[in-house]
């Protein structure tokens, strides 16, 4: 959900910039920073982003140049000018100082002179929102390329885990005849090989295999990451939706390492596992 945009309209007397960045975030976090002027529109502009945006730690700022200062009305505050020359005459009389330039002093006093900032012509407010459409067109591609190198990184992941889980089903087969020929071992130091019960130990056999079978969690295991390819694919935002599969993903190895009783599909969960963990922490830019 990273992603950034900006765009910048020139006018006849100034241009306007809009720029839009964003982090990860689970939700729309927004921040938005705007000339006075804009200020009633922020609401509008705080709809549309959630609209366009939809997650992430949003920041958008608006500024507004101008030219010429004149282009906007000005007042002058006639009372605060007289008081602020008042105060200063006095104050140049009592240190004898020149008193000749005290009226440009008190003028650049601050409220003497105020630029009326809320006036927006309607043709204002059109310049400033083609500028945020455009700069959410530029947000959105750049959030668009960055989502299709995620989409072949988190494919290939998803290709790991499959690769590892033939390996593993490779190795499964060896299995059973080393827990066999370990358990004849101990039994056979145990009690002497002679006083084994051969139809007691294939019994009890069977239901220890039983336990270690791990035929449903590899089913399982292709099943969910099968799934989360498709739901990749899908052109609605599904970042959330992903989090959930690789959740089921995990509870799966996780099971199948449990079962594993084997030094060499344990390495082959370990690395599922490191395939996982970066799966999910790029979930963390999907939306």
């Amino acid at each position: 959900m990273t992603g950034y945009g900006s765009s910048i309209k020139d006018l006849d007397n100034g241009k306007y910039t809009v720029e839009i960045k964003s982090l990860n975030s689970k939700f729309l976090e927004l921040n938005i920073k705007l000339p006075k002027a804009f200020s009633d529109k922020e609401f509008f502009l705080r709809t549309e982003c959630s609209k366009l945006i939809e997650r992430g730690k949003v920041m958008l700022s608006v500024t507004s140049e101008t030219n010429d200062a004149g282009t906007k009305a000005a007042s002058i505050n006639k009372d605060l000018l007289k008081h602020y020359f008042t105060e200063l005459k006095t104050a140049a009389q009592e240190l004898g100082e020149n008193s000749g330039d005290l009226m440009s002093i008190a003028v650049s006093l601050p409220e003497v002179v105020k630029y009326d900032e809320n006036a927006v012509s309607e043709d204002e407010w059109k310049q400033m929102l083609e500028t945020f459409y455009q700069a959410i067109k530029n947000f959105q591609q750049f959030r668009a390329d960055e989502g299709r190198v995620l989409e072949i990184d988190l494919i290939s992941r998803i290709e790991g885990i499959l690769h590892l889980m033939s390996l593993v089903e490779r190795d499964e087969p060896n299995r059973v005849p080393a827990i066999k020929e370990k358990l004849n071992n101990m039994l056979a130091t145990a009690v002497g090989a002679e006083n084994v019960d051969q139809n007691r130990l294939e019994q009890e056999l069977i239901y220890y295999i039983d336990k270690l079978d791990i035929t449903e969690e590899k089913v399982r295991l292709k099943s969910h990451c099968n799934y989360f390819v498709e739901t990749l694919m899908d052109k609605d935002a599904n970042g959330k939706k992903l989090g959930f599969i690789s959740q089921e993903i995990g509870r799966e190895i996780n099971t199948m390492g449990s079962k594993a009783n084997d030094a060499n599909i344990q390495r082959y969960v370990v690395g599922m596992k490191e395939e996982l963990e970066k799966i999910k922490e790029q979930l963390l830019n999907v939306l």
